[in-house]
């Protein structure tokens, strides 16, 4: 605790700039996840009210029905499109103004769902929803990439993890404001949808104090003064050297290397496997159970017998057991490493889920089941948080250089937002084929992806991207001889090794 204690003191700009990052960030997403919840009637009576009034009847049932999944997955469609264009944006422009111009199309959303009721325009949510998504889907890796750069090796994995932390308190604030006794009435909702642009104003307002990521401003501006006022910005005054060696050796790795686009880094093969893993982890997230644990729970609680009231507060009480682990995979993840975290966290929820299923198919048999059920699915939401849901991030963020890091990032935010729309549109009905017993599909993908994760990702813990990549050449190049420098490296030139 002292040790973290007075790195609180010398990085305090790095935890500020952490938090503004986080706050815009992945708190986005989780919380426009978390409130869909609790607007799905208010929307629907909305939608019936204004096409009422429009035509003199009421929509059809199944029309609306269409209209309410359109506006859920519309969100994803507009993720896909934001993360596709993250790359150039980044390259182009950097980060930081691709987040402070991102804000502002936050905050237009926002406003026109806002105003949505008030113009009897249930089109207005569409456009609102799918700006949100095209705002999400640009500001992750934006958010994932800047953590990552920004952070000295020793607090890497705890500085990453804090995404999902920040993912977990989105959740938890819109499952706070949701309550009917807040925003969640039938006369709030919209100002509950409209609430997603306060965190955008508040990054848009906070953000122009701190500095683009060292790295970048090195590397791809040739700014070694701006490189040297980030560090002391973000780092404080004291001995960093090694940190800068380590920018220094990436940089004399890559010499004049450009930023790979998305097909080059593919056709690439010295990082086939870095792309393999991203491909593994991600797919795995979505694939996990974690969305169906979610749509489980209200059911198991109602089944118990608890008032329609209740269920909304212990609904609350699984994210915010979420949010505590994510607090305590922050402060482990440099213990225990990442590998250990993702690959243990895969095998234990693998086991929930084959318990979870045991109690589901019992819970008409014992008045006691459906508690134990309740039970499973708050330890397999804390074993995601603590594991899997920060330690992902984590690798995500460290496997790959800077000059592959942009397209790296455009396609694990791709396979995440399409895995997001698939999910979304396929699991009703894989619900209502298997019922409960689709948990044995997620049970595989966990063990299956637990045991890629053993033989073949290298632990990144304490480890500079240079050794983090001659672990992964021993797999992308096995037998054969590993080039000096990638395809992709055009000249020499020589730079000051001291800042």
């Amino acid at each position: 605790m002292t040790g973290f204690l007075s790195d609180l003191v010398q990085y305090q700009g790095l935890f500020q700039m952490i938090t503004v990052l986080g706050i815009g960030g992945t708190f986005q997403i989780g919380f426009q996840i978390s409130i869909l919840t609790y607007m799905s009637q208010h929307v629907k009576v909305f939608i019936n009210e204004t096409w009422l009034e429009r035509y003199g009847y009421p929509i059809q049932q199944d029309n609306l029905l269409f209209l309410w999944s359109i506006i859920v997955s519309i969100f994803g469609i507009g993720g896909l499109l934001g993360s596709s264009g993250s790359r150039y944006l980044a390259v182009k422009y950097g980060k930081k103004k691709c987040l402070l111009c991102n804000n502002l199309l936050m905050i237009v959303a926002a406003s026109i769902m806002g105003c949505s009721k008030t113009a009897q325009s249930f089109e207005m949510i569409l456009i609102g929803r799918f700006m949100c998504g095209i705002s999400a889907g640009l500001c992750v890796p934006l958010h994932h990439q800047y953590v990552g750069e920004i952070s000295p090796k020793k607090l890497r994995g705890f500085a990453n993890s804090t995404s999902s932390f920040f993912w977990s308190l989105g959740k938890a604030v819109g499952q706070i404001l949701g309550q009917r006794e807040l925003l969640g009435s039938q006369s709030l909702w919209p100002m509950l949808m409209a609430s997603c642009g306060f965190p955008a104003l508040v990054q848009l307002v906070t953000l122009p104090f701190f500095p683009e990521s060292p790295p970048y401003l090195l590397m791809q501006k040739e700014d070694q003064e701006g490189c040297k006022k980030a560090i002391r910005q973000l780092w404080g005054e004291g001995h960093h050297q090694a940190e800068i060696d380590d920018i220094m050796k990436e940089k004399a790795t890559m010499k004049n290397t450009k930023i790979l686009s998305v097909l080059e880094l593919v056709k690439e093969p010295a990082f086939r496997w870095q792309l393999y893993m991203i491909i593994v982890l991600t797919a795995t997230v979505q694939l996990c159970g974690i969305n169906a644990i979610y749509f489980y729970t209200s059911e198991v609680l109602q089944a118990a017998g608890f008032d329609e009231r209740m269920v909304s507060y212990m609904t609350l009480s699984i994210g915010l057991s979420e949010l505590v682990a994510a607090v305590v995979c922050s402060s482990i993840i440099e213990r225990l490493g990442r590998k250990t975290l993702i690959r243990g966290g895969y095998w234990i929820m693998s086991s929930l889920l084959a318990c979870i299923t045991v109690t589901l198919s019992l819970q008409d048999w014992y008045f006691w089941m459906p508690y134990c059920s309740l039970c499973l699915i708050i330890l397999f939401a804390v074993v995601f948080a603590v594991g899997p849901g920060g330690a992902t991030v984590s690798t995500r963020a460290e496997i790959f250089t800077l000059s592959c890091r942009p397209p790296a990032f455009v396609i694990g935010s791709v396979l995440n937002w399409l895995g997001v729309f698939v999910v979304g549109t396929t699991f009703p009905f894989i619900v209502e084929r298997l019922k409960h017993f689709c948990f044995l599909i997620f049970m595989g993908v966990l063990f299956t992806s637990g045991m890629i994760v053993h033989l073949f990702l290298p632990e990144t813990k304490g480890k500079s991207i240079i050794e983090i990549t001659e672990e992964f050449n021993k797999l992308n190049f096995k037998n054969k001889h590993v080039p000096t420098a990638p395809n992709h490296v055009t000249e020499d030139y020589t730079f000051c090794t001291r800042l």
